[in-house]
């Protein structure tokens, strides 16, 4: 944690203070409750599930598709944590399934509802199917799960978005937009918060994450140079999440407070600060076929190829934001976390013509990216979408 922590250029966890402030009341609630967590077995949910087991919940239920990914959830639980006096339980369930609902029909008695689940990489927006599958992961399951948590009287219901949801230029960061649209839209029948993220430092799938695979597999590093983003360490990303679902007031979005001129730090520069704390001296190289050599000979000189460049792909943006000019804040309620407040981003409408129109296109088998973009844009009309057909599949 303190490495992470020294690589992202803080001494200290983000939360630290406002978690001391309201500890005791988070204990009560959370220990008299009853959770369900959607998509428990990634980064952030096995951070969430983590800080609700730690404070004793009645009941934690976890579901995630992926029945690896809970098998060491449960294994670093009981190596860390131990064991609860309530029942704690995971599924290895997918959520758009008919196992799944049938899975809440059986009980679905829960007092918070956290959906963590997301597809979250800008790379799968690149072919039709995968994004339709993402607007399925990201849009619709979320809307079925607010649904089932409205039918069954829950309290709260969570859902995670991202700072690529304010203004959007990826479809990924539109999906979950749109899924805030959704969320508030449901507003009038239950409780609903989110949170805007910043980067999670070595989660899943992630570039520094990357970072960590090169060295292990002896293979050189890249990174654009251009890109800035704000980073949280995984445990940051769990209380984050937690103190949105438990004290988000209805419609509230949380997002971490962070500086830009001390917490906006590029993905090159953070690789170089990377290879030093393991030992390596980075070797910047002008070519992949150059990288991929350098590899061979390099290392036993403790230097590491790198290689990097200009972005240059779909979908990046320079630097991410967490609120527009034209949100309502609240920057003082908390210490570390500002609050987006009275978001009424949606037409009920649109909604309901957006969703028609992605089924009859899904019920088709037949669509391609062109036609849905035209449905975002209608939802999100200043919705700057380039495709420049360039995508992070085709490099290092």
């Amino acid at each position: 944690m303190n490495n992470t922590l020294k690589l992202i250029g803080r001494k200290t966890q983000l939360f630290n203070e406002d978690i001391k402030n309201i500890e005791e009341r988070l204990k009560k609630e959370i220990s008299s409750s009853n959770f369900l967590v959607i998509g428990g077995g990634g980064s952030i949910g096995q951070a969430v599930t983590k800080e609700i087991f730690k404070r004793n919940p009645k009941k934690l239920h976890v579901v995630d598709i992926n029945e690896n990914n809970l098998t060491e959830l449960v294994r670093d639980i009981r190596s860390s944590l131990g064991y609860i006096k309530g029942e704690f339980k995971t599924y290895a369930l997918d959520i758009g399934s008919v196992e799944y609902d049938s899975f809440i029909n059986s009980d679905g008695n829960y007092d918070y509802v956290l959906n963590l689940s997301a597809l979250k990489h800008v790379r799968s927006e690149e072919d039709p199917f995968t994004l339709m599958r993402m607007i399925d992961v990201n849009i619709f399951n979320t809307d079925k799960t607010i649904n089932q948590s409205i039918k069954n009287n829950a309290k709260k219901y969570f859902c995670v978005s991202t700072d690529k949801a304010t203004n959007p230029v990826n479809m990924m960061g539109a999906t979950k937009y749109i899924m805030e649209m959704f969320l508030m839209s449901r507003s009038k029948d239950i409780n609903v918060s989110t949170s805007r993220f910043a980067n999670v430092a070595f989660s899943d799938g992630s570039l520094l994450y990357g970072f960590s695979k090169r060295i292990e597999k002896r293979q050189p590093l890249a990174a654009p140079k251009d890109i800035k983003r704000y980073f949280l360490t995984p445990e940051e990303s769990g209380e984050l999440c937690l103190l949105s679902c438990i004290f988000g007031e209805n419609k509230d979005i949380f997002f971490p407070k962070l500086n830009k001129e001390k917490d906006l730090l590029s993905f090159s520069d953070l690789a170089v600060k990377y290879l030093r704390e393991r030992g390596y001296e980075a070797f910047i190289c002008k070519s992949e076929d150059e990288a991929r050599d350098l590899i061979k000979i390099l290392p036993e000189q403790k230097k590491w190829p790198c290689l990097f460049t200009e972005s240059d792909t779909t979908g990046e943006k320079e630097v991410e934001e967490f609120y527009t000019d034209q949100d309502e804040l609240n920057m003082d309620r908390f210490i570390s976390l500002g609050v987006i407040k009275n978001v009424t981003n949606y037409d009920e409408e649109k909604l309901k013509n957006f969703e028609k129109i992605i089924k009859d296109l899904k019920f088709s088998k037949s669509w391609d990216k062109k036609t849905i973009v035209k449905e975002f844009l209608k939802l999100i009309p200043n919705f700057k979408y380039y495709d420049k057909n360039n995508y992070l599949d085709g490099k290092m």
